[in-house]
């Protein structure tokens, strides 16, 4: 289960570029390309180190007019899709 303190970090088994308002995510494993929207593309360039969930959301909030619980849910389904794509890995404390 991924909570507020768990800390997720890019896996190297995936390279990305960001793009107008979008992030392209290539898994070099299985060749498969994923794309991010504006937020998920904030969410991802943050994730160029490792970060505790709770600050991705803090800083999400911030950023967006999302309210924190909401922001918290969604980054949680987020992670668990990036994780099962082997695109980042969780870690919990």
């Amino acid at each position: 289960m991924i909570a507020t303190s768990s800390i997720v970090r890019k896996t190297t088994r995936q390279i990305s570029c960001q793009l107008t308002g979008e992030a392209a995510i290539l898994n070099l494993e299985s060749g498969i390309y994923y794309g991010l929207d504006e937020v998920g593309a904030r969410v991802w360039a943050l994730l160029n180190e490792p970060r505790r969930v709770a600050e991705l959301r803090d800083a999400v909030v911030e950023a967006f007019d999302v309210e924190a619980e909401r922001c918290e849910r969604d980054l949680v389904a987020l992670f668990t899709s990036l994780a099962d794509a082997g695109l980042v890995e969780i870690e919990n404390a």
